[in-house]
């Protein structure tokens, strides 16, 4: 479910339409709602299911690769939300590795690379340093945090503290109904693990955790539980890579979770949300 190190085999560089593949093998079955549920009146308007890393789906990311030699070729970022493309682009580097902890990295030098001005690039590296991906190192850049197992395992306990009684509490009061709604979503972190695209991973699995969050109607719970699901996606300075069955064995514990979800099977719940957590630190 979660990513904390940096894992085998890099994906091509950013990639135009990483997020729209078509499933793959790890396909699920359509949602079927038990009989019992079937009659429920919800009475309730529907949430509205954000796509992975709730963004639509033509609005494809500036996305670029690092290296420590020569840089690739400039690659043009369309101007509108340069920033916010800028920002997506650096924070899906930091989730591959491809932004190397303890590495500094200038804005002239990252702007080159996607084809903008060095003002986008400091401007999306100044949040980045707000949320304490990165630190300012004056008149150099901006250095890749590094993070021992220790931050990753207290991410880890405060995220199960937040999430582990709020998803106890949905799955007492939610019609069935309303689960089935979220499963492209769970389709969605399958289909990332499938091809070992990591970013795409970590944007559709925070989606998924968002989407589940909504139900409970606290915007402010969402936003801080989503803030520290993504500081937890960021990689250690060491430690084993994560292989492509390991997002696999993730993204099924949201498959499983929605089933038991919609046949209410509330032991079953319980168990599988305490040991999403406890693996998330691994």
């Amino acid at each position: 479910m979660e990513q904390g190190s940096a894992r085998e085999g890099v994906r091509p560089a950013y990639a135009p339409g990483a997020f729209s593949r078509a499933p793959g093998d790890g396909r699920m079955p359509e949602c079927r709602v038990p009989e019992q549920a079937r009659g429920e009146q919800s009475g309730v308007e529907r949430p509205g299911v954000e796509r992975p890393g709730g963004r639509p789906a033509d609005g494809e990311r500036a996305r670029g690769e690092h290296t420590h030699s020569e840089p690739p070729a400039p690659r043009v970022v369309q101007r509108h939300s340069v920033r916010g493309q800028i920002l997506d682009a650096l924070r899906a580097a930091l989730v591959d590795g491809e932004l190397v902890p303890g590495q500094v990295y200038s804005a002239p030098a990252l702007g080159a690379r996607f084809g903008v001005s060095a003002t986008p690039v400091r401007e999306a590296m100044q949040r980045l340093a707000v949320e304490g991906a990165v630190e300012v190192v004056p008149n150099r850049g901006f250095r890749v945090s590094e993070r021992g197992p220790r931050e990753l395992a207290e991410l880890a306990e405060v995220r199960a503290l937040i999430e582990v009684p709020v998803m106890m509490g949905l799955a007492r009061t939610v019609p069935a109904h309303r689960w089935c709604g979220l499963r492209p979503l769970a389709e969605a972190t399958v289909t990332a693990a499938a091809v070992g695209d990591r970013a795409a991973y970590a944007e559709s699995d925070r989606a998924f955790h968002r989407a589940v969050l909504m139900l409970s109607g606290n915007e402010q719970l969402v936003a801080v539980a989503d803030e520290l699901h993504r500081r937890s996606q960021w990689p250690l300075v060491s430690g084993p890579a994560t292989r492509r069955a390991d997002l696999l064995a993730d993204a099924s514990e949201h498959t499983a979770l929605l089933d038991a979800l919609v046949s209410q099977d509330l032991a079953v719940v319980q168990a599988l949300v305490r040991e999403h957590f406890a693996g998330a630190d691994r």
